[in-house]
């Protein structure tokens, strides 16, 4: 079965990284969230994609120039739509606490290919130790180096190769990096690549798929997971393949 990832949770219909995102992504039967993780001032892990706040909130600047109380003052649903007036950023905390007690997977995103968080896999990981979820998260990043560095604190936690662009022999690639799965964008692959990198027990979880026809292709060429903004169309999809 192909696991249903709600990108930045319910993210098509909610403010992306939001707790309603990832609460509705459950409601509508999402199997896993995928997030992404930045480091505030102050060493606080919080949810959030871009390195700035401008986008997303009514707020200006980088995140690690604000700390974690300074970040949750400011409003990260207004963007979206004036319904949301009003939602905070969460912290990593947050979304652990509330999918402790379910049987979601969670797949973190470390977001340090632009801004390098000082020591941000080693809090993640505690973090992510302290609620007894390693069974349940992939730790995945652009920044593969980022990616040894996670499975040399912890081997148990699995982590995935980001990748954009078409890469000769990714499966190759990836066992240098000590890594478990890769995450590629879903222009960046067709069948042959699955069933290359599926043959040698590694998982391939695609992004960000939001068009019926193209989730039906990955799905009948075997992918592991795939990301989307639309946790209800992808269930709808799997449901019928």
């Amino acid at each position: 079965m192909v696991v249903n990832f709600a990108h930045r949770g319910a993210s098509g219909y909610y403010p992306e990284n939001t707790m309603i995102a990832f609460e509705w992504a459950y409601k509508m039967g999402a199997d896993g969230i995928e997030t992404d993780v930045q480091m505030t001032k102050d060493g606080v892990l919080i949810l959030f994609h871009d390195e700035m706040v401008n986008r997303t909130t009514d707020g200006v600047g980088f995140i690690k120039d604000y700390t974690y109380n300074e970040l949750n003052k400011l409003d990260a649903g207004k963007w979206f739509s004036n319904e949301f007036i009003g939602i905070k950023i969460p912290s990593v905390e947050e979304v652990l606490s509330y999918f402790k007690n379910k049987e979601t997977a969670i797949n973190f995103e470390i977001k340090n290919s632009v801004i390098d968080y000082k020591e941000i896999e080693e809090k993640l990981i505690d973090v992510i130790v302290n609620y007894n979820m390693e069974n349940r998260v992939i730790l995945s990043s652009f920044n593969h180096v980022s990616m040894v560095k996670c499975k040399k604190i912890n081997k148990n936690i699995k982590t995935a190769l980001l990748v954009e662009e078409k890469l000769y022999c990714p499966e190759n690639y990836v066992k240098t990096a000590l890594a478990d799965g890769i995450h590629p964008h879903y222009y960046s692959i067709n069948k042959e690549t699955i069933r290359n990198i599926k043959k040698e027990g590694l998982f391939i979880n695609t992004y960000t798929v939001n068009d019926a026809n193209y989730m039906r292709y990955f799905i009948q060429g075997g992918v592991d997971g795939i990301i989307t903004n639309y946790p209800d169309k992808l269930k709808k999809v799997i449901e019928q393949s």
